[in-house]
């Protein structure tokens, strides 16, 4: 399942709005004999790539998958029906599919004989590269992380307005690999006036660049670098967190990476529109500039926003923290 997982998180910002699962299948001996990931939307799911590479060994074998097996047929036919095909005599997958009509894998495999287990390391792959299609298909908007850089008095920029740099190479580097693995950017038009950012990813995993998004009324600069040919750009001439998220999965978009400055990332806040908060802590104090968030919702400390800590981990001289918002 390791591996599997492994699989879907290399494909994860390339499959959308599919999710990305990864699969290994295993003979009758319990080898691996085959192992594959969810191609691009119309293209092979993970099973139906993973059965290809085993070929006749996954007769009697098993097949590993990070979610249970697809029983609709959409634009590529039911992964179940693959998997009989295949002779595949036990299946044993992570996350149980809550779409309701492609769920059902488990229980038809059962009724044709092949035995299934279900949940092995499910947390792992519900908080990884299945983390904002499971999200999406629960709720049917995309999964929103909140990414930013302060220092640790909470400041993004100095009184100056200067913000460059206030996290380290190290954690700029990850965020540009992140940005990589997501569908859409999203920032605020003030951001893009102020700071003209280009809202790519770069360096060596850097394969493929997601939709920028940029929110807000008025008119971008002509010269703009979200204007470039670097990437596509989407200007969603609207305030309201729900009224963009409606947009971006009308267009298919699953996983959003939200880079506004404090007035969106508030805005977004104050709407209970924020899945995942990511921040990166700079070991540095600037006493003084713009805070990380405004106009949050929050007048009272009883109102304020509870976040339950995923992970604390470095990044370079950088603290890195993950959480998402409380039960």
């Amino acid at each position: 399942m390791a591996r599997a997982i492994a699989a879907s998180e290399r494909v994860r910002g390339t499959t959308s709005p599919n999710p990305p699962v990864g699969c290994v299948v295993l003979d009758a001996a319990g080898e691996p004999v085959g192992e594959g990931a969810t191609r691009p939307p119309g293209q092979a799911h993970a099973e139906v790539v993973a059965l290809a590479r085993a070929g006749d060994r996954a007769r009697g074998g098993t097949a590993v998958v990070t979610l249970e097996p697809c029983n609709h047929h959409g634009r590529t036919p039911p992964c179940v029906d693959a998997l009989l095909a295949a002779g595949v005599a036990r299946v044993v997958h992570a996350a149980a599919d809550p779409n309701p009509r492609a769920g059902g894998g488990a229980e038809a495999l059962r009724a044709a004989g092949v035995a299934v287990e279900s949940g092995l390391l499910a947390e792992e792959v519900a908080r990884g590269p299945l983390r904002a299609w499971l999200h999406f298909a629960r709720t049917g908007r995309p999964h929103v992380t909140w990414k930013y850089a302060a220092t640790l008095d909470g400041r993004v920029a100095a009184a100056d307005g200067t913000s460059r740099w206030i996290s380290s190479e190290s954690s700029r580097a990850e965020v540009h690999d992140l940005r990589a693995r997501v569908d859409a950017i999203v920032v605020g038009a003030g951001t893009v006036r102020v700071d003209d950012p280009g809202l790519t990813a770069r360096g060596p995993g850097a394969t493929r660049q997601p939709l920028r998004v940029v929110v807000g009324t008025g008119d971008l600069p002509p010269g703009a670098r979200v204007l470039d040919d670097a990437a596509e750009t989407a200007h969603l001439r609207t305030r309201d967190p729900d009224a963009v998220l409606a947009e971006l999965a009308r267009r298919g978009v699953v996983d959003v990476l939200l880079e506004g400055g404090p007035t969106l990332a508030g805005a977004f806040t104050a709407a209970r529109r924020v899945d995942r908060v990511l921040a990166y802590l700079a070991p540095k104090f600037l006493g003084d500039g713009a805070p990380a968030l405004r106009d949050a919702g929050v007048s009272t400390i009883t109102d304020a926003v509870g976040l339950v800590v995923e992970q604390v981990s470095m990044c370079g001289p950088d603290v890195r923290i993950s959480a998402v918002p409380g039960r």
